[in-house]
């Protein structure tokens, strides 16, 4: 930062605290912050640089010189007999080295050893304990005063009302302050928030803002609905113990039954402290709830006295920050995107901002039911998260901030990329474009189109997939039968004889079954299954495609969902053309159903999981069919029967959990009598 005049220094101050404070009284008092941490602690460094630039600007009010905002009025104030100091924030490993540095010139040792603990993302709260018994519990507020939540502290499980007092454990002491941090576990934090969207009320912006909102309720009920916990870390004023170490704290702590985190650690140099904090920050995403960074602190508290304290945070301790995961910005529009599949997804172009060293510049905003929600709208501050190696994502807007300007986003009516009709089915949160031709999703069709249960083409897998769209060769699934050999043993990775295994490969296929065909056309919730019943019921090709949905409907087994779909892909002009010339290349679908040769399981629905050693799927079903049963694609509580070969996938556990009759191979051959 450039050197500032004294004026401009003074007028950047001001400017400076005024900003501060506001954000205290949103974060600490509202608990509903408008801005990130991460933007947060940059104010807050930028005014400590001035002050000590200009030491005669300090003034006693100013944020650096307090921990926080006051209490609310609402909650009675609770004094803390020792201060219940910040911590102060590093960033970086030079300045960890430097307060590494101070510790050991301060107290004249070369060799000083700390411990090393995991900085919790929560509320921090002080315990107090008489003669063993929970007597008073409140929040930091500014460090000297903070808030009465006793009866609120109660509602948390993991709280002990009273000491333990085993043989294990120190002797209980006639006084305790305990010190920890309030916070919500991130998959309790999700429930929260989906119970409180059915609710139709607002959603917490991350744990930290649901624990604080959560704990600091007039109504303790409310508190004890929520699902709060709580990890103890140090001490205040305690009469009737000593404890020589911090380590000592942390087995006392343990011992007397409060839940101290086993991520904390013992180390010895600086070498230790930066590996725990590399650790940490590995393992941040699989923790199930949210750190923020590592603290460290001097283990001998002896030497606590002999360093210190400032104003408003300990010498003996200091917090190493991790990058950030979220940040405030801009969003400028949002663009409609459409996937492999022809979900077509919203995405929010916006302000580029800096989220832990990475630019981002859009995310996603899932879908349109996630857009009413969050009611996000073009022109919106808004809070963006980005985890590791999550799509950086929107997770609300700032709505305190709007200005009457912005712009509530329309969903498209026709497709971005090929201008074809979107459609949203029912129940579904998502728009799609079920174009077979839609360039944004030909390469996920000719996969799929390829696919074993589909035309099973040997050879054309997804990097030759890419090579052929990428190159222009294939634009339309129709393009696959015209490829030629010359063309293809130029691409890479093929030659002569690849290239002629594929073209036979792309021969053989174009004699298939009308199931087949019609799964690898890719129509939404057609699968294996669904594709048998309907080439079944309606035998042929052309009486498919022509078919109402009522007509759909009233084949066995297909409902509402799937009769929509059908109709609706065979109603678009693109999808029909691209069938006709799959026709006109060659292309011939056998449409003659399976008929029936007896009635031995009429009535009885077969799904198959995992690999038959004595038959093919296909052959398999054909058996079932031939008896009259049916074969469908997943399991539920109408389903009577689930065969089961080798490797079986998630359909076991589930016809388990529902009950459904399990059959190995042995067992499905005998109830075919063929053994």
């Amino acid at each position: 930062m450039a050197k500032l005049s004294l004026e401009q220094a003074r007028r950047r101050a001001e400017e400076l605290r005024r900003e501060i404070n506001y954000h205290n009284y949103r974060y600490y008092v509202l608990d509903s912050p408008v801005i990130s941490d991460a933007e947060y602690d940059e104010l807050m460094a930028e005014l400590r640089r001035i002050e000590a630039q200009y030491p005669e600007l300090v003034t006693p009010d100013s944020p650096t010189q307090r921990v926080g905002a006051p209490p609310r009025d609402e909650l009675p104030p609770a004094t803390h007999r020792l201060p219940m100091l910040s911590l102060d924030t590093v960033f970086d490993e030079a300045e960890v080295a430097n307060w590494v540095r101070m510790v050991r010139d301060t107290t004249g040792r070369e060799h000083v050893a700390f411990v090393a603990e995991p900085k919790f993302d929560g509320l921090a709260v002080e315990l107090v304990y008489e003669n063993g018994v929970l007597t008073l519990a409140s929040t930091r507020g500014d460090g000297y005063t903070g808030e009465d939540v006793t009866p609120n502290v109660k509602t948390i499980r993991q709280v002990p009302l009273r000491l333990l007092q085993d043989k294990s454990a120190p002797p209980v002491p006639a006084l305790l302050e305990v010190r920890g941090e309030v916070y919500m576990r991130i998959a309790d934090f999700e429930a929260l928030n989906r119970e409180r969207e059915k609710a139709g009320e607002p959603i917490f912006a991350n744990p930290r803002s649901a624990a604080a909102g959560s704990l600091r309720q007039l109504d303790p009920n409310i508190t004890a609905s929520r699902p709060l916990s709580i990890f103890l870390y140090d001490v205040g004023v305690v009469e009737g113990a000593e404890f020589p170490t911090q380590w000592a704290v942390l087995n006392a702590l343990k011992a007397w039954g409060f839940p101290v985190c086993e991520l904390s650690r013992r180390a010895s140099g600086l070498e230790e402290l930066l590996a725990y904090h590399e650790e940490l920050l590995s393992k941040r995403d699989a923790l199930p709830y949210e750190i923020d960074g590592v603290v460290y602190k001097v283990d001998d508290r002896t030497l606590h006295e002999v360093l210190g304290a400032r104003t408003r945070s300990p010498r003996w301790a200091v917090a190493h920050k991790f990058p950030p995961r979220q940040k405030t910005t801009k969003l400028l529009d949002i663009l409609w995107s459409v996937g492999r599949t022809g979900i077509i997804t919203p995405v929010a172009i916006l302000e580029p901002v800096n989220i832990g060293g990475v630019t981002v510049s859009r995310a996603t905003l899932h879908n349109l039911d996630e857009l009413a929600r969050k009611d996000v709208r073009i022109g919106d501050q808004v809070l963006v998260q980005r985890a590791g190696d999550v799509i950086p994502q929107v997770v609300m807007p700032i709505k305190d901030l709007r200005t009457g300007k912005e712009k509530i986003p329309t969903p498209p009516r026709t497709c971005p990329v090929c201008g074809g009709e979107t459609v949203r089915f029912e129940g579904e949160p998502f728009l799609r474009c079920t174009n077979l031709d839609c360039p944004a999703q030909l390469k996920g069709h000719i996969e799929h189109f390829a696919s074993k249960l589909g035309m099973d083409i040997d050879g054309l897998g997804e990097k030759l997939v890419e090579q052929l769209v990428d190159k222009g060769l294939v634009k339309r699934l129709p393009d696959l039968y015209d490829l030629s050999v010359e063309q293809l043993a130029a691409l890479e990775r093929m030659g002569p004889k690849s290239a002629q295994n594929l073209v036979s490969a792309l021969q053989a296929s174009k004699k298939t079954t009308l199931p087949r065909f019609l799964y690898s056309l890719g129509i939404l919730h057609v699968g294996e299954g669904v594709a048998r019943a309907l080439a079944q019921h309606f035998g042929d090709l052309d009486s498919l495609m022509n078919a109402s949905e009522e007509e759909l409907l009233a084949v066995p087994g297909i409902g509402p969902e799937i009769a929509r779909s059908v109709h609706e892909f065979f109603s678009e002009p693109s999808n029909r053309k691209t069938v006709q010339d799959l026709l006109e290349r060659g292309v011939v679908v056998e449409g003659a159903p399976v008929r029936p040769v007896s009635q031995d399981l009429a009535g009885k629905t077969f799904v198959f999981t995992g690999a038959l050693q004595s038959f093919t799927r296909d052959e398999a079903s054909k058996l079932v069919l031939e008896r009259g049963g049916r074969v469908t694609d997943s399991v539920s509580r109408k389903t009577d029967y689930v065969v089961a070969g080798a490797d079986p996938g998630s359909k076991l556990q589930k016809a388990r959990d529902l009950g459904v009759t399990v059959l190995d191979e042995e067992s499905f051959k005998q109830l075919l009598g063929l053994s």
